[in-house]
């Protein structure tokens, strides 16, 4: 019953920023670990960004310093601001609800049955 949807995409220019939010619906437990990830045309998934329950956050590396994960838990949505957008950003981004007891960026991609996900919203950054 758990649904995630995501909203905020676009296309940009180098440089510029975008937010991306994901709205959830359904029972959905702060004790979750929350990210997102993201997939580019010809290439393998790719986590982007982690909160865990206790609000620490991880990041990829291609992503650490210009990106920042947050959530608001009366809301029910999770935030990625994403600044110095960069061409190589250009990807499917999608959020995740992930019962993973180790929550990490490096994971959230590693997607299982009982996860939920996104259908996705494409980010496309032009040099």
């Amino acid at each position: 019953q758990v649904h995630l949807a995501e909203s905020g995409g676009g296309s940009v220019q180098a440089g510029e920023s975008l937010r991306l939010s994901c709205e959830a619906s359904g029972d959905v437990s702060s004790d979750y670990c929350m990210g997102w990830f993201r997939q580019a045309l010809g290439k393998e998934r790719e986590g982007v960004a982690a909160i865990a329950r206790d609000g620490i956050t991880t990041y990829a590396n291609s992503v650490q310093g210009r990106f920042t994960i947050s959530k608001d838990n009366a809301k029910n949505t999770l935030y990625l601001q994403m600044n110095s957008l960069k061409p190589e950003d250009t990807a499917m981004y999608h959020c995740v609800v992930t019962g993973q007891w180790l929550c990490r960026a490096a994971t959230v991609s590693d997607l299982r049955a009982q996860d939920v996900w996104g259908q996705g919203i494409l980010v496309n950054v032009s040099s």
